[in-house]
Order: structure tokens, then sequence, then C-alpha cells
């Protein structure tokens, strides 16, 4: 199991995610020159993304994509992509390159598709990702009973960009979305896991001794991804 890091404060958890991730794209750069950046949605980054965003990383080598997304456009109030953008890709940090998930294509899977083949031909592994978790131990869009699940969380497959569709009689999710599998984030080389509050933790503690076929937060842990943990009880 992962040692849970815990912080005092909101702002001190904020400051350890955005220094850990920037630490991992400025490795990055300097051994190769470039990096590639992977973010999650959800109200929980925002204090991350605007740390990251001041922080004196070499933006124009730096790009960024998603773990995962709705099935929706850019400019739809619930996309994760406008919320990379509003508070991540904003001041020198605008300078990065962006690779959306979604694509207005015919069926969610037909824009997996698109987005696996821009993304492979953009990188080939991730430097640094920030994970969010649900209170239902999701990550990504890798949703308890989704018939998805399984496929995502086989570390056997290529790195792909799945199609998740929306769960049945009120399982989540509640619409479609896109979500990056199980070997794209075996390929990082710094992953964070910010999670506030009690449940959340309580949560992480249980799926960690979970099984790692149906339980994204122990095929995290049995896949070998470099996870780190930061918990703080407070939100902001």
């Amino acid at each position: 199991m992962r040692e849970v890091q815990p912080f005092a404060t909101p702002d001190d958890w904020a400051d350890a995610c955005a220094a850990r991730l920037v630490d991992a794209l400025a490795r990055a750069i300097g051994d190769g020159g470039r990096a590639t950046f992977a973010g999650s949605g959800g109200s929980t980054p925002a204090p991350v993304y605007a740390r990251m965003a001041a922080a004196g990383v070499d933006w124009p080598r730096v790009t960024t994509t998603l773990i995962d997304e709705r099935y929706v456009p850019a400019e739809h109030p619930e996309s994760n992509a406008a919320l990379l953008k509003r508070t991540l890709l904003v001041g020198r940090a605008a300078d990065a390159a962006f690779v959306p998930l979604f694509h207005p294509a015919v069926t969610v899977d037909r824009a997996a598709a698109m987005a696996t083949r821009e993304l492979a031909a953009a990188t080939d592994r991730l430097d640094a990702v920030l994970l969010g978790m649900g209170e239902d131990g999701h990550i990504c869009s890798m949703f308890p009973q989704s018939p998805t699940l399984k496929t995502l969380l086989t570390p056997t497959l290529r790195p792909a960009i799945l199609g998740v569709p929306p769960g049945r009689d009120g399982l989540a999710p509640s619409r479609e979305r896109l979500s990056m599998n199980l070997p794209w984030l075996m390929t990082a080389r710094r992953v964070v896991l910010a999670i506030t509050g009690r449940q959340k933790r309580a949560v992480f503690e249980r799926d960690a001794a979970g099984d790692p076929n149906v339980t994204p937060i122990a095929a995290l842990i049995a896949a070998d991804v470099p996870l780190e943990v930061l918990w703080t009880e407070g939100a902001r």
C-alpha cells in the first residue's frame, strides 16, 4: 500500500502537489527537451493548477492533456478541457500545447479512437499526472460496475483512450465519457493523487487493499505506477 502524505492546511497541500508535478516536468524537459502533463477535472485540482501556472516551467516545451473527459464540447460547463484552460493554461502556461480528448465524432468510441491517435502522435509517455478520486473510488473515468472497467484496468493492453457509457439505474457516470486506460498511467514518471477530506482517505485505504482487476486504486498499486498520495483533511 502507498503511504498517505498528510498536510496540515489546504494551502500546504496544494503547494506540495504543484511542486511535485512541476519538478517532474522540469526533469523531463532537462532529459529530453519536452514534457507531457495529464490533468484531471473537478473542483479539487484548481488551486494546484493555479500554482503550476505561476511556476517557472518552460511551457512551450510542455504538452498538456486530460486523464478523462465528459463527452461534451469545450464550451460546455461540464467540460474538463474548459477547466484546464481556465485554471492552468493561463499566463505563461498558455504557451503549452493542448491535446483534447473530446472530438465531435458520431460516437464516443470513435472520438476515443481519434484521441488515442492524436495523443500517441504527440507523446509516448506521461511525465506528470494529477489524479483525483471520487467518493466511490473512481479515478479517471474508471467507475465501479462500469462495463468498461476491466478493460480500462487491463495492464497488458496498449495505452489508449476508451469510451465510457453512462451508468444505468442511477450508477455513475451520468453521461458518456472518455478515459485513459491504466497502461497510459503506467508510462508516467510521476503520478500525484490529490485527495481531501476524511471520507476520501478512508476510501483510498479501503481500495488500496482491493482486487486490482476491478478496483482502480488497487490496480495502480499492483501495476507499480509511481503513485504519491497527498492528502489534507480540510478543503478550500
